[in-house]
């Protein structure tokens, strides 16, 4: 039975894949990327496919499923050593039950990252972050297969060329195949600092001050399912590869009047997408047809139900070219595009 992508994304959104294989080894992962790289046939390598945009018409080639599974923990329990606990996470694991078992086994640093879909070996390429947190601050090592070097590798984090969703895997895309992301984790019962306004003021706490992990995941979840950024079949909000725009990142004099300003440690500026897309005059819910503005969220672009990826895309350059006109910024898509561009 010929697979087809929309079953696959969180956007339900995509057409047929030329070939399918379901990877659930280390060993079949490399080898089925392997033998289509040796045969010339392109590759779309797929996990939770939530930060993909697929084309209507498919993908020519063959779709690697990656559905390998297990963590390894050097120590389970509270005999935690000075150095904590070395965590190492097969890619195809799901992300948001990894931080359910690092909050329940007191591991630190990721508990604000809940509720955000996908895999484990996605979120070392994005360098996935939320509400404070970034994985590059717990990870270790990611071990990769190299498609162009044909063999296991293995990057310290410091090697990995993390920066603001964006590593040494996105700068170079297709290259690398993440096999296993390993995390070290201070043990406790508080969670990291809270360094953001929004989860502080949820948590009834000053920001900078810590909290129960587990009232963390609780109240970053309940945030983020009020923004419509925790998937749910039944919510048409939730259709969506999160965040579809990344933060700009501009020179001080480039940020807008009045738009919220972030010193970077590179002596630039983060600004706010949601901000540019509002003030652009996209409110909550924009759009006529099948894709929409999200409800809830202004950075989630939304199939209401029978969109095509064309309808998301059409939407997506509307706004980005609107955003383009009103203020000389131009956003930049976080999805990964298959098969199609803006």
């Amino acid at each position: 039975m010929t697979e087809v992508l929309r079953d696959h994304t969180t956007l339900r959104l995509g057409g047929p894949a030329k070939e399918w294989v379901r990877a659930t080894t280390e060993a079949d992962l490399i080898d089925a990327v392997r033998r289509c790289d040796e045969g010339g046939e392109p590759v779309l390598v797929l996990a939770g496919g939530s930060n993909v945009v697929v084309a209507d018409a498919g993908f020519d080639g063959t779709v690697v499923e990656v559905a390998t599974t297990g963590v390894l923990a050097d120590h389970e329990g509270d005999d935690a050593t000075c150095g904590g606990v070395v965590v190492a996470v097969a890619a195809g694991e799901p992300w948001d039950a990894v931080v359910a078992r690092a909050v329940e086994n007191r591991w630190v640093g990721v508990e604000a990252l809940s509720g955000i879909p996908g895999s484990v070996g996605a979120t070392p390429i994005q360098n996935v972050g939320a509400y404070g947190q970034e994985v590059s601050q717990t990870l270790a090592s990611v071990r990769v297969w190299d498609r162009r070097l044909k063999g296991v590798r293995t990057f310290a984090a410091a090697d990995c060329g993390f920066g603001y969703r964006t590593s040494r895997f996105k700068a170079d895309p297709g290259r690398h195949v993440v096999l296993e992301a390993t995390y070290q984790f201070r043990q406790g019962e508080l969670g990291a600092p809270v360094a953001y306004a929004e989860l502080a003021r949820t948590l009834g706490v000053e920001p900078g001050a810590r909290a129960p992990m587990a009232d963390v995941r609780s109240a970053v979840l309940e945030v983020r399912r009020g923004k419509g950024m925790v998937l749910d079949p039944d919510d048409h909000d939730t259709w969506s590869a999160g965040s579809f725009f990344t933060n700009p990142v501009l020179a001080d004099d480039q940020v807008p009047d009045g738009a919220p300003a972030w010193p970077q440690p590179d002596g630039l500026v983060k600004t706010s997408a949601a901000w540019l897309i509002e003030h652009a005059g996209y409110a909550k819910g924009y759009g006529e047809g099948p894709a929409r503005l999200s409800s809830k969220h202004t950075l989630a672009l939304t199939n209401r139900g029978d969109a095509t990826t064309d309808d998301l895309l059409a939407l997506a350059r509307e706004l980005r070219d609107g955003v383009r006109r009103r203020f000389g910024v131009t956003l930049v898509n976080e999805p990964v595009l298959v098969g199609c561009e803006l």
